[in-house]
């Protein structure tokens, strides 16, 4: 992943948080389509009533006489009709707009999470792959500590009493750490 950057790990909680944010807004997706669907049938509706109002005007047998009565009526009927499509349509643009905004943030949220994720799976892989030469560092270190601690120990006075020995000259003249059985 040389082209991305870095993105800080989320904790488990953080992620939690993530996800019941994105229930969150999910839901309330949900229930503006809900809206959107009931604003729809009363549009539906209403347009189908001003259909039935043009059809009833158009089969008047004499239409020269009736033309502006039934004109007059039709623009009193459509205008109302007219004024709450109009309504209607701005109400529908404006949810569309905030549901689409809503879902690009779910989605990169979605996109985030992902990443974070499979950031993680790396390292964990990365550490996987590492694991079995610090296990052996780890034994070698332990073995050379094993021979090497105790006679760097015994080889000064004060840490050849730690370990509990007795620090004295030899009949040589060689400092000593001696251990005497009890």
């Amino acid at each position: 992943m040389p082209d991305q950057p870095p993105f800080p790990s989320l904790s488990d909680d953080e992620l939690r948080e993530t996800l019941e944010l994105l229930s969150t807004v999910m839901a309330s997706v949900s229930d503006r389509v809900d809206d959107q669907t009931k604003a729809l049938d009363r549009i539906n509706k209403t347009a189908t009533e001003a259909r039935q109002a043009a059809f009833a005007a158009k089969a008047q047998t004499d239409p020269k006489h009736y033309g502006e009565l039934v004109g007059q009526a039709i623009d009193g009927q459509l205008s109302e009709t007219l004024q709450r499509l109009e309504y209607a349509t701005n109400h529908l643009d404006r949810g569309t707009k905030q549901t689409a905004e809503v879902l690009g943030q779910a989605r990169q949220d979605q996109r985030d999470t992902l990443r974070s994720i499979s950031n993680r799976e790396e390292r964990l892989r990365d550490w996987q792959a590492h694991w079995p030469w610090f296990a052996l560092g780890a034994v070698v270190l332990a073995l050379a500590m094993s021979v090497a601690l105790p006679r760097f120990m015994a080889s000064y006075p004060s840490t050849c009493a730690v370990i509990g020995g007795v620090w004295t000259t030899t009949t040589a003249g060689v400092d000593a750490c001696v251990f005497y059985r009890p």
